[in-house]
């Protein structure tokens, strides 16, 4: 762990050099192509930095923050768009907002919206279920296999939240901004529109929109007209959905892809486009109750999981190694709360505290 621990300081070092660079880029280069060929070297070395990583927890989310959300703004960025091209950024801001999961809500209403935004205590009580999942896994072989599938599914959840919650709450100290909200409840969710566009990680919503759905949809709209046109956009986010979480688990594996996981979101583009096209023709006069449609989609969603997105947890051993990394955390943090307790030179008691 503390090996791991110094490789994550290097990359994120790196990391915080490389936005300095880019920050100073769009002070003499200009938009367009030559911004983005200045800025191409940072996106391929944020696509290696990951590679110095094998953890869940700390490779995994730098990976996700890194090699996607970070690249992905850089590139709206080299076109003078996105939240990295505002004209009175700060260089604090410019790293954060590059390589950290936020969005701040520009000149934010006197009266602040709530939607999405979550009290300490429910995080305290999701921590609180999480540690109880963890330490569920011990009685596996006690519990049918249905019940430990809702478990990790839970889990997953749970722990995606609870991070990226964290590093919302240390940007906020930071920055000293209002940032948009992360999750919304997804279980809540009464259509595969609502889950993954309102609900579940808006933050990936929110950066492949102006990147992947509104380029497509420009391309298209000729070609299929204003009505359809919105479909193949959908399809084509999911498909660099479905894409970018492939390279996601080549870093938590560094094992050849399946494609599973791509047939899982590309699966969900397929049947979200029919959703609405169904909502285009059918009016809102017979929409579903919310108990029957979120039923539906809570079941379409976890289903297909298990089939399809699952597996490739399973494969790179997620729940194993993350429980290793929780117990290998506790005794890092143990073993430094011990040495700040108590610190000797040559035998002699020196300082304590």
């Amino acid at each position: 762990m503390e090996g791991e621990i110094n490789n994550f300081i290097k990359v994120w070092l790196s990391v915080f050099t490389s936005l300095c660079y880019c920050y100073g880029i769009a002070k003499i280069v200009p938009k367009g192509t030559p911004r983005l060929l200045t800025i191409v070297p940072v996106v391929c070395l944020f696509l290696a930095l990951p590679l110095n990583l094998h953890t869940m927890h700390l490779g995994g989310t730098s990976a996700f923050f890194i090699a996607w959300l970070a690249n992905f703004k850089l590139l709206m960025f080299a076109f003078g768009k996105g939240p990295l091209s505002h004209p009175s950024i700060s260089l604090l801001q410019f790293v954060a907002i590059a390589s950290l999961p936020i969005k701040i809500i520009q000149n934010p209403p006197l009266k602040t919206s709530k939607k999405g935004h979550k009290s300490t205590l429910n995080y305290a009580i999701k921590f609180i279920l999480l540690v109880l999942l963890v330490r569920a896994y011990d009685y596996s072989e006690y519990l049918h296999p249905k019940i430990t599938f809702l478990l990790q599914c839970l889990h997953v959840y749970f722990a995606l939240e609870i991070i990226l919650a964290m590093i919302a709450a240390l940007a906020r100290t930071l920055l000293g901004s209002e940032l948009e909200p992360q999750f919304d409840e997804p279980y809540l969710s009464t259509s595969l529109q609502d889950f993954w566009g309102r609900r579940w990680n808006m933050m990936v919503s929110r950066i492949l929109r102006p990147t992947v759905y509104q380029l497509t949809l420009g391309l298209s709209t000729g070609l299929l007209g204003r009505k359809w046109a919105p479909l193949l956009a959908v399809f084509s986010t999911f498909m660099a959905s479905g894409l970018m979480h492939e390279l996601i688990f080549y870093y938590l594996g560094r094992a050849r892809p399946t494609w599973d996981i791509t047939c899982f979101f590309l699966l969900h583009g397929l049947c979200l486009m029919v959703e609405i096209a169904v909502k285009k023709v059918v009016t809102d006069r017979y929409q579903l109750p919310r108990i029957i449609s979120g039923t539906l989609t809570l079941a379409f969603v976890m289903s297909t999981g298990f089939w399809l997105f699952f597996p490739e947890l399973f494969r790179c051993n997620a729940f194993e190694r993350g429980s290793e990394e929780y117990a290998a955390m506790g005794s890092f943090v143990k073993n430094i709360g011990r040495a700040l307790m108590f610190k000797s030179v040559n035998g002699t008691s020196v300082w304590s505290i």
